[in-house]
């Protein structure tokens, strides 16, 4: 009998590690489009992949500044961030057409995601980048966050969140990177931490595991094998594509 089924997914398209391996080990994959990283060249390579692999395939758009990789907070006029954003995701759509590849998600990146997880005002600014690019997609947030709840007030579909590679604050949050405790570098540890989330009060169904982690498909694998020992099998995420 198959276990239990679970989603994992990664950061992918940012020039960091070997993508197609940890595209092997998750179930779906947020491509950078082109604000923290990535460019026309790596959208479609990551596309392919996916493809090639059946995994689902969404958006990681996030604040243009490649020089902090998207990880420093900013305050921009929310017409002009609103802008950006959509441009991102539009920029992934249009290769995501001409390579045959139907995207499933947008998930903001760095700061922005940790912004929009408690700022309703910045939430609300992410939901409707999303409503302008593309509808259709469901918006991926911390579970429990303004983000997702901003989403579902819009109508749009929601994915919540849960991290197995990142310490939580005792209200929820995701920890500061210059934190002790932010980042799980054990994948026995990590996957104990997705059960808990699963078996607690948390809404996550997808669990992220990020791709610029060193040794990210190492990880990736340890932590699949992990919870499959456990009884959970990865999410088939999308059909294979010719």
């Amino acid at each position: 009998m198959p276990g239990r089924l679970i989603d994992l997914n990664a950061d992918i398209g940012e020039g960091c590690g070997d993508d197609d391996a940890l595209l092997q080990c998750v179930s779906s994959a947020s491509i950078a489009c082109g604000g923290h990283a990535g460019d026309a060249q790596s959208m479609r390579a990551a596309l392919r992949a996916c493809r090639r692999l059946g995994v689902a395939a969404g958006a990681h758009p996030g604040y243009a500044d490649r020089e902090h990789f998207g990880r420093r907070a900013l305050d921009l006029p929310p017409v002009l961030l609103q802008r950006q954003l959509r441009e991102q995701i539009e920029a992934l759509d249009r290769i995501a057409r001409e390579e045959g590849v139907v995207l499933r998600h947008v998930k903001p990146h760095g700061a922005l995601y940790n912004q929009a997880a408690v700022d309703e005002r910045l939430a609300d600014v992410v939901v409707a980048a999303v409503q302008a690019a593309a509808p259709g997609l469901a918006l991926m947030g911390l579970a429990g966050s303004a983000l997702p709840r901003a989403a579902r007030r819009a109508g749009l579909r929601a994915i919540d969140e849960g991290f197995a590679d990142r310490g939580y604050s005792p209200e929820g949050l995701l920890l500061p990177r210059d934190q002790a405790g932010a980042f799980v570098e054990d994948p026995q540890r990590a996957a104990r931490q997705v059960l808990r989330l699963l078996d607690g009060d948390s809404a996550a169904t997808s669990f992220c595991i990020h791709g610029d982690r060193p040794g990210a498909a190492d990880f990736a694998r340890e932590l699949r094998a992990a919870l499959e020992s456990m009884g959970w099998t990865l999410s088939t995420g999308m059909r294979p594509q010719a």
